[in-house]
């Protein structure tokens, strides 16, 4: 595994694997990054479970699992706490501050190795920051953002984000510009072809 001193983690490198129990359908599965080869997968890290900001973003993930499911797309949550404080805010009703039942699984990091590879372990606190990364089918890391631990990240611009990058890779000559949604007009990184987008903004 990369480790946060031995440099920085960056879009375009291959996402580092990992083995870890993640709660599954309230079970303990063991999983690997690799399993999910094949597929994308959009990895996030939570500061704590039983926490504030927390329950807000996994079950909003949760919610919208459909919309990432639908375009090949595993979500995979992952803190530095056991298996067991996964299964048990699971089995908390969302009125009382837990989760609720999950359509992705929550990774157990209790020895904080996977935050550590991905740079987000916060070395004051202890905890993984909100961190977010997009791995392509081939295991490639293509997009990452890195929040503080008092915000929550956009459900929506994840898609959105997910979804520009599933279309530049199936179309190879073409780049989308800000904002792109799907079925809007892109671009061909090209210096003549460019200006038939730019003349018709």
């Amino acid at each position: 595994m990369t480790h946060a001193n031995e440099g920085c983690l960056r879009v375009g490198q291959p996402a580092p694997e990992f083995t870890a129990t993640a709660v599954v359908d309230q079970e303990f599965k063991d999983i690997k990054l690799s399993d999910y080869r094949g597929k994308y997968v959009v990895l996030f890290f939570y500061p704590l479970d039983f926490t504030f900001v927390c329950p807000t973003e996994i079950t909003a993930f949760s919610d919208r699992h459909q919309d990432f499911s639908a375009i090949g797309t595993e979500i995979l949550g992952v803190s530095v706490d056991s298996a067991f404080s996964h299964l048990a805010w699971i089995q908390s009703d969302r009125k009382s501050g837990g989760v609720g039942d999950l359509n992705y699984p929550l990774v157990s990091d209790i020895k904080k190795e996977i935050s550590l590879a991905y740079n987000v372990l916060d070395s004051n606190e202890g905890v993984a920051l909100r961190g977010l990364f997009i791995i392509d089918k081939d295991g490639v890391i293509q997009h990452s953002t890195v929040n503080n631990l008092s915000f929550g990240r956009s459900v929506d611009e994840t898609l959105r984000t997910l979804q520009a990058i599933q279309y530049v890779q199936s179309h190879p000559d073409e780049v989308c510009p800000v904002g792109w949604q799907p079925g809007d007009k892109t671009m061909n990184p090209d210096p003549v072809k460019s200006k038939e987008f730019f003349a018709a903004v």
